[in-house]
């Protein structure tokens, strides 16, 4: 037999009103009372009606979370502490997938912004226009892109890629390529960014390919274009891209790390199954998650009041597996750095 919050308000003596306080708004009821509503709710197993309570409060205790990929582990990897993280704070989780449609993400945002009380963002590509948008109809925290104005939890990419390119160079590499993501990615932006910049400063050659779908038939694909182009180490956008690079180098007789050193990025589970293992700039997935959803929370246990969007910046690293190792034919450096970047 169900128990009301009658009896609840009952056997702890107080009235119904209060006991519907303790459980939507408990810092507006004494710490003495609440306590004694609490000890008679799970005396009688009681528990509270998640729709009645939504409404007398005006939330939804859900939050939306829209990810261009759950096939992709990185993104899977995310929504799955999203959605531990978000539980434990008593919030249910509606999940979108936009199939990488970049044209796709704003109107699903809007049209998710009208049913949940947040947004969480995962490497959106819409433009800022569109996204200023979204952030104005419902609160929003972006995951792994930065934008002025909008709270933001992301990993510094940058610097696990400057990481990559000093390990090739120690290993005697000195001609590097790179496989840009999909068009419009900020992290494949700032990945381009951090590579240019360290090349130029290690005085390593880069090349550029892409930008292209961050998948393993782009790894596929780019592979003859890698080879054709000369280089003896390659960062690929992520751990999918490196997998099709090392199948197609296999195919073509190319040994890994042997003849072409390969690393990924976001260390997923892929790139320690991988055979061999794959070196892969490191970004705690899980961290991302969890740092999203405390930071939107805390947005929302401020009704009537929106703070200061808060960015938070997660640290990247290196791990160094089997799919890099030393060159084994020197050759000499090039006289000058040179970016050469391959559009497709």
């Amino acid at each position: 037999m169900t128990v009301t919050i009658a009896e609840v308000a009952a056997a702890a003596d107080v009235s119904t009103s209060t006991v519907s306080r303790c459980f939507a708004q408990p810092d507006a009821v004494r710490a003495d009372t609440r306590e004694r509503v609490l000890e008679a709710a799970r005396r009688l197993g009681y528990t509270p009606n998640r729709i009645a309570r939504s409404l007398a409060v005006g939330r939804t205790r859900t939050l939306g979370l829209i990810v261009p990929d759950i096939g992709n582990l990185f993104f899977a990897s995310i929504a799955k502490a999203v959605q531990a993280r978000a539980r434990a704070k008593d919030y249910a989780v509606f999940l979108a997938d936009t199939d990488e449609q970049p044209g796709d993400e704003a109107e699903l945002a809007l049209t998710m912004a009208k049913q949940v009380d947040g947004l969480l963002l995962v490497a959106p590509r819409m433009s800022e226009d569109e996204l200023t948008e979204v952030v104005a109809a419902a609160p929003a925290v972006l995951l792994n892109r930065r934008m002025d104005g909008v709270s933001s939890v992301a990993a510094a990419g940058a610097e696990g890629v400057r990481m990559a390119a000093e390990h090739v160079r120690a290993l005697g590499h000195r001609h590097l390529a790179l496989i840009l993501g999909a068009r419009n990615s900020w992290s494949s932006m700032e990945r381009s960014r951090a590579a240019r910049q360290a090349c130029e400063e290690l005085g390593l050659q880069l090349t550029e390919f892409g930008p292209l779908p961050p998948k393993f038939g782009s790894g596929v694909g780019a592979a003859d274009l890698v080879l054709a182009a000369g280089p003896t180490a390659v960062v690929a956008h992520n751990d999918m891209v490196a997998l099709g690079l090392i199948s197609r180098f296999a195919e073509r007789g190319v040994r890994v790390p042997d003849d072409m050193s390969v690393v990924g990025c976001d260390d997923t589970l892929l790139a320690r199954t991988a055979t061999p293992s794959l070196t892969s700039v490191s970004i705690p997935l899980d961290s991302l998650g969890r740092q999203a959803v405390d930071l939107m929370v805390r947005t929302l246990d401020q009704p009537g009041h929106r703070p200061a969007p808060a960015e938070t910046v997660l640290e990247s690293g290196l791990t160094v597996r089997r799919s890099t190792g030393p060159l084994r034919t020197q050759a000499a450096p090039p006289t000058a750095t040179t970016t050469q970047p391959h559009r497709s």
